[in-house]
């Protein structure tokens, strides 16, 4: 293999050469390999072209060895800037949970939904008492679900999770741990799992009529919206306040969202005080009101709603005031900044009421089936 100092060599020699005989005409081969003269003048040529090549040697080593120094200074300083960033980014002692949040999820809305699916139910998908109705359900998310992880979750496995993902955000897993009720875990863990991983989550009694990716009209971009919710509710008969949590009430049994969304981030952060105040009133249940309202109103739909609500009505938001006027009626799919809102028929269709069209209505997206209900039958018909 040619190397720079082979070719500086035959270069040398070359030139050598026709210094030396270029001049004076034919070389007799005989004479020049018996004249005793050139050979010593070649002798001599040799050595001052090893000489040269032993100075170009010293000098290379010597340039590497100085390189050699300069990288090695580099590294050192970029230990340093890279010590100085992470105290930067280090929280300030005593920071507040949603900072404490912000800080291991953060949110980037430029990036990608995850290509998850996350689904929870008391057993797991390879448990043998696993309902055979659920199983379907289940394998509608396989079927249009290519190109998704698909987790089914029991709920064992659900806390380790939690356990694992908020290590450093204590209060989270206590709070988790302290709530009393399956319903309560489980809504929690819809919220936390998307804050920290994103995708898409469902509630194994939901059946997926149509793909993912169609959720999201092709006139917008998906590098534009963080977090895709549906309407569950939109009563507008005068005794809505008996039956639902709020005047348009979101649903929660189905959320697309991208990890660190601040929606989520609130609503963690409200179900973590309010189940930690509770604990330390030594009361779970508020005896003043029903079981279901406390429920819905601590980690269900109504601190769902309003979460989303408080998000659209931030000082930074440009929308103004908003309210369930903005949605109530609401056909098509709507982006509010970077929340896409879907019309009830699309996460509630086919139950005939407050304006939700048939299964095959192209906007039908997702069926909920109410198989895990903790409500009574009268709500369940609703």
């Amino acid at each position: 293999m040619l190397t720079f100092r082979r070719v500086l060599i035959v270069a040398l020699t070359v030139l050598a050469i026709f210094l030396l005989f270029g001049g004076k005409g034919r070389i007799d081969s005989k004479r020049f390999f018996h004249d005793e003269q050139l050979e010593k003048r070649l002798l001599q040529v040799q050595r001052e072209l090893m000489a040269k090549v032993a100075a170009v040697d010293e000098l290379s080593h010597n340039r590497v060895s100085k390189l050699d120094e300069k990288i090695e200074k580099l590294e050192v300083e970029k230990r340093v800037l890279e010590q100085q960033i992470q105290e930067l980014r280090r929280l300030p002692e005593g920071a507040t949970l949603r900072q404490q949040l912000s800080y291991q999820f953060p949110y980037h809305k430029s990036s990608r939904f995850p290509a998850y699916i996350w689904q929870t139910w008391k057993h797991g998908r390879n448990d043998a008492e696993l309902e055979e109705h659920i199983h379907q359900f289940m394998q509608s998310w396989d079927h249009h679900g290519e190109g998704f992880v698909h987790e089914v979750l029991s709920d064992s496995v659900a806390e380790k999770i939690v356990t694992h993902l908020f290590m450093n955000v204590p209060d989270v897993i206590d709070a988790y741990k302290a709530m009393p009720e399956k319903i309560l875990k489980a809504d929690f863990f819809r919220y936390l799992i998307l804050l920290a991983r994103g995708g898409t989550y469902s509630d194994a009694d939901t059946e997926l009529l149509k793909p993912i990716p169609v959720w999201i009209p092709g006139s917008l971009n998906p590098l534009n919206i963080g977090v895709t919710i549906g309407i569950e509710a939109d009563p507008d008969r005068p005794d809505w306040a008996e039956w639902y949590a709020r005047r348009i009430q979101f649903c929660q049994w189905t959320i697309q969202s991208k990890p660190g969304h601040p929606i989520l981030r609130e609503v963690v952060a409200r179900i973590t005080e309010k189940t930690l105040e509770k604990k330390k009133k030594g009361a779970m249940f508020d005896a003043t009101i029903n079981r279901g309202t406390d429920i819905m109103d601590w980690t269900g739909p109504g601190i769902w709603t309003d979460s989303i609500m408080d998000y659209f009505n931030l000082p930074t938001s440009p929308f103004g005031p908003t309210d369930w006027h903005n949605f109530t009626g609401l056909a098509e799919p709507k982006l509010f900044g970077d929340v896409l809102i879907l019309p009830i028929t699309s996460f509630s269709p086919g139950v005939d009421t407050m304006g939700s069209k048939a299964e095959s209505d192209p906007l039908a997206f997702v069926k909920h089936h109410f198989e895990g209900s903790w409500k009574d039958d009268k709500k369940k018909k609703t």
